[in-house]
């Protein structure tokens, strides 16, 4: 079991797992308040339950023991991901959950892409053939038929 709790596996199906719990809590909680207002509020749950964790198994760390590369790159991964949560919640707001998660997942096949260009990542004829089948599947899943 210590093996799997330390396997990256287990930690990106938590995290897909958490991720559609996510959606489904969302898509009812958007209901009644602006897309930004609930974005704001989900903002700040996710800001107490983060800072409990780093108090409380002593992860905590001056932030000026952080380089400035690290800080430039945490902070462009913030915007990115308060533009996209952003859009994801005002996408709930408009969209069926069950269509509005999977095309949100063409993020998928764009980190794969991405990983090529900028980080120098390889993948394999196999893995592109896992991408395309990606990008069919969102559309067929977001298609109305």
């Amino acid at each position: 079991m210590k093996s799997l709790v330390a396997s990256w596996q287990f930690w990106a199906l938590m995290s897909a797992c958490f991720a559609a719990l996510t959606a489904i809590f969302a898509k009812v909680g958007v209901e009644n308040v602006s897309s930004d207002l609930a974005t704001f509020i989900r903002t700040v749950v996710i800001l107490a339950m983060v800072g409990g964790i780093l108090v409380a198994t002593g992860q905590w760390q001056p932030p000026g023991s952080v380089s400035g590369r690290t800080w430039t790159f945490l902070v462009l991964s913030g915007f990115a991901t308060g533009a996209s949560w952003l859009c994801y919640f005002r996408a709930l707001k408009l969209g069926d959950a069950a269509r509005v998660a999977p095309l949100d997942k063409l993020s998928v096949i764009l980190v794969a892409v991405f990983g090529v260009l900028f980080l120098g990542e390889r993948l394999s004829l196999f893995n592109w053939l896992g991408v395309a089948m990606i990008a069919a599947g969102v559309v067929l899943l977001t298609a109305r038929l």
